[in-house]
């Protein structure tokens, strides 16, 4: 049984058997087979991306819906910063606070405020730990779950605190039960998110045992709801803000790190340009960098795929919005920093190992080379693998077969048909009996049927691969 949760899920009735998401997924964890996709739950890092570039809306994330209101006696709702990057022309987020109050909410707490909280605790960790530079942020699970399953080096390089979302729960979960004396089952500390991964890490987190959120809900489900109410309370909005600039800026890339108060950061955004940053960090091809943040999302969380907006034209929104806020209007206190750090020690998860031991994946290592030789390198997808390097690992795994290759079957056939032809010819000479060479070429005969069913089942006849096959033979005929 899979130990992680994954809110990104698949509609098998939807998928039509495409390989846009197995070109895009970048732990390469889906394949299609028999016409229709499959994601491996132990690869998923829950990114979204499938989601993000699936014509057919078979990908979908899991979420919970407004009903969840009527779940508990109390509710306090957590507004990320991204949410105040999907409204036009918001000049007082007090409007959307207010807002969310009219919708049913009892209560809100702003994660921008937690996050203002997390950069103070985060200056003061990059101060006292000069020995783990670069220190990498841990705000996106998705980056997290993806440093855990493939690159175990930078682990210790990990920021051991807890991300805005769970700071907040714990201390909107706090001020709710003081102000209402009501037992925990009775509180919802409810999540406004912006991705899946935020789904992700509520039902399995990472530096705590359990998160204290109790539901998450989708901006682009609230996004609809609000609008509405936000415009009854736009010209007195009671005062509920509690974050400045440095809170609000964590809703877009380079936010988190701005408010270090240092020039020595980088900032990368997208999943592609993440794994860049990771795999030059594993080769300590950065120095003096004090803080790593990354965002699987374009943009940063206004990029996530649960949002309305456009994430470059969200990010600009945050900018205006905070351009006339203080620097910062939370500021850690006692009562507050007991959850800040993390509970738990985050391990490494190896699942893309090729074998249970060293020399079985070693031995399955060498298979997969001599596959690659075999292959024609296109990585054309019509396997339904994104490379042919992603085929012969599922081979040496027992997952796949070399007639999954569309190269390899069409050769396979091609031999078989010089086969019966010279079998015709030996028979025109009359060097065998004609009752064995019909029976030769019964089997010969029924192999190619076999190889052409492969053929039709796996759809090689599709103008896509027909036209990587072209391609191939022009690049070897240019060679």
């Amino acid at each position: 049984m899979d130990k992680f949760y994954h809110s990104v899920r698949l509609d098998a009735d939807l998928c039509k058997g495409c390989i846009n998401c197995i070109k895009r997924c970048p732990t390469e964890a889906i394949r299609v087979r028999h016409g229709k996709a499959q994601i491996n739950s132990k690869f998923c890092i829950d990114c979204g991306e499938c989601i993000r570039i699936c014509p057919h809306h078979a990908k979908h994330a899991t979420y919970d819906t407004l009903d969840v209101l009527k779940e508990f006696e109390y509710t306090v709702a957590l507004p990320p910063p991204s949410l105040y990057g999907q409204f036009n022309h918001l000049e007082d987020v007090n409007i959307i606070l207010n807002g969310l109050l009219r919708m049913g909410f009892d209560d809100v707490f702003e994660v921008g405020a937690a996050a203002e909280l997390v950069s103070e605790a985060t200056r003061q960790y990059i101060r006292d730990h000069r020995e783990q530079r670069p220190i990498i942020s841990t705000a996106c699970p998705t980056v997290v779950r993806l440093i855990r399953v493939r690159f175990p080096n930078l682990i210790p390089h990990l920021l051991p605190l807890n991300p805005p979302i769970e700071v907040a729960a714990h201390l909107a979960l706090e001020q709710a039960t003081i102000k209402t004396g009501l037992p925990r089952e009775k509180i919802g500390i409810i999540f406004i998110s912006p991705c899946p991964s935020k789904v992700t890490y509520v039902q399995s987190p990472l530096g705590v045992a359990k998160s204290e959120v109790n539901r998450v809900l989708a901006i682009k489900d609230v996004y609809t709801q609000l609008l509405p109410h936000m415009k009854a309370v736009r010209e007195n909005p009671l005062e509920l803000g509690k974050a400045g600039k440095i809170g609000i800026s964590w809703g877009r890339s380079g936010g988190e790190a701005s408010g270090l108060f240092t020039e020595s950061y980088l900032a990368a955004d997208g999943i592609e340009n993440v794994i860049r940053v990771l795999e030059d960090l594993e080769d300590e091809k950065f120095t003096n960098l004090k803080f790593v943040e990354l965002n699987a999302c374009n943009g940063g969380c206004v990029g996530g795929v649960l949002t309305v907006e456009n994430p470059y034209v969200a990010e600009v929104k945050l900018k205006y919005l905070h351009k006339y806020m203080p620097v910062a209007k939370s500021h850690m206190v006692d009562e507050a920093e007991k959850y800040v750090p993390w509970t738990e020690a985050v391990q490494f998860e190896p699942v893309f190992h090729l074998g249970e031991t060293m020399r079985e994946s070693f031995t399955r290592l060498n298979q997969v080379e001599q596959l690659c030789k075999r292959f024609p390198g296109l990585d054309c997808g019509s396997c339904g693998a994104p490379t042919c390097k992603a085929l012969a690992e599922d081979i040496a795994r027992g997952a796949a077969t070399e007639k999954d290759c569309i190269y390899c079957l069409r050769q396979d056939i091609g031999k078989l048909s010089s086969e019966v032809s010279a079998l015709a010819d030996i028979i025109s000479e009359k060097q065998v009996q004609r009752r064995d060479a019909v029976n030769i070429l019964r089997e010969y005969v029924t192999k190619i049927a076999d190889e052409m069913l492969l053929l039709d089942n796996q759809g090689a006849w599709n103008g896509k691969s027909e036209e990587a096959m072209e391609e191939g033979k022009d690049s070897e005929n240019d060679a």
